[in-house]
């Protein structure tokens, strides 16, 4: 039984795309998986990120602090604003206290050996 390429039924799995999340969307997402990994985000990831302009990243960020979704901080070097989850502030703070003291760590061992 051979079928000609005529008699073939079209491929259907083809699944209806749901219409894409908005940039603003994305970007809350991505902040929030940041904090409940344990990181923050600095606002100048952001636009490198998602291909937006600085002023609109502001105007996303602004919006989602004043929504109450997000905290920021300041880095204490370089003074770059970083943002997490709301009430998050002090546990990924204290995370990366940890990271910095085994990276630390990690590089006095290598250099005695």
């Amino acid at each position: 039984m051979k079928i000609e390429m005529s008699e073939r039924r079209p491929f259907r799995r083809f699944k209806k795309r749901e219409p894409s999340i908005s940039i603003e969307k994305k970007v809350e997402i991505f902040i929030l998986r940041n904090s409940k990994s344990g990181f923050f985000t600095k606002i100048s990831t952001i636009p490198y990120k998602f291909e937006i302009s600085e002023s609109r990243a502001w105007d996303i960020v602004g919006e989602l602090l004043s929504d109450g979704l997000l905290e920021s901080t300041h880095d204490q070097i370089t003074g770059e604003m970083k943002l997490c989850e709301t009430g998050k502030i002090y546990s990924i703070m204290d995370l990366e206290i940890k990271r910095k003291r085994e990276k630390f760590k990690s590089f006095s061992k290598k250099k005695k050996s």
